[in-house]
């Protein structure tokens, strides 16, 4: 079963979706994500809580259950890079368990590239693989490894595409991949310039996957007029405001470029 959450039904009544990302502390202070959770509006649907992006910080299901707990909704990411199916599985029924429902699949950036260069990966699946097997247990309530769950859990699955990726081919085979896995929302990478974004959002409508997932496009906060303007761009169905670790600046952006 697909959960019902303030995000999917923003969603599903044709309304304008507004995300922002979380960074999770580098330490263990709790009060931290406290005054994280400050930053953000009521009006989001979702806090994306980052999993290990850039650098090592705390558990990214630890703070989006911490966020829960402050009235927010979170959408834990998940990057398959740093750990195998069986603590995935672990860690989405865990999660499940606490009230986190919305998920982002995610493959991840190599960890040489920044991360932790010295860590092993695992790369055991991959985002679609993912969002396939997260999709299995919502809808069919097996695990991972096909077995029948005591419980199935309620989940909105998201996944993540690059706009500027070319050939055209290549990139839309990719995401037709993650639609058919289930994923019911697409959050982009972020949006630097407006036109190859409106190329591959043409590009998507004529394919007629706007019709089947929900586009979702990112935005980094000192792009205010990017923010403004992709909201008129046809079969965009939300915004994501990546904060980078600039929290803070959220609901200025939220005002600014009159997203709500």
């Amino acid at each position: 079963m697909r959960a019902k959450t303030k995000l999917a039904q923003t969603l599903g009544a044709g309304k304008w979706a507004i995300t922002a990302e979380c960074l999770p502390p580098r330490g263990a202070d709790p009060s931290a994500v406290k005054k994280l959770a400050a930053c953000f509006s009521a009006v989001l649907d979702a806090v994306v809580v980052a999993d290990n992006h850039h650098d090592v910080r705390s558990s990214a299901l630890a703070c989006a259950a911490l966020l829960a707990g402050e009235k927010l909704e979170p959408m834990l990411s998940m990057v398959t890079r740093d750990r195998n199916r069986v603590a995935l599985e672990s860690d989405v029924l865990g999660a499940a368990a606490l009230g986190i429902r919305n998920f982002l699949c995610l493959t991840g950036t190599h960890q040489s590239l920044g991360t932790s260069p010295k860590a092993a990966g695992s790369y055991d699946l991959d985002a679609t693989q993912l969002s396939l097997a997260l999709s299995r247990m919502a809808d069919d309530g097996f695990d991972f490894s096909g077995n029948k769950l005591d419980a199935a859990p309620d989940l909105f699955v998201a996944a993540s595409a690059h706009p500027y990726l070319r050939p055209m081919e290549l990139n839309l085979l990719g995401l037709r991949k993650k639609v058919a896995a289930g994923a019911q929302a697409i959050m982009t990478d972020a949006i630097t310039e407006l036109a190859g974004f409106e190329q591959w959002m043409e590009a998507v409508r004529s394919a007629g996957i706007d019709k089947k997932v929900a586009i979702i496009a990112s935005v980094r906060p000192e792009n205010v007029e990017i923010a403004r303007k992709v909201r008129t761009v046809p079969g965009v169905r939300g915004i994501h405001l990546l904060s980078g670790g600039s929290e803070h600046l959220v609901a200025q952006v939220i005002k600014d470029a009159s997203l709500a």
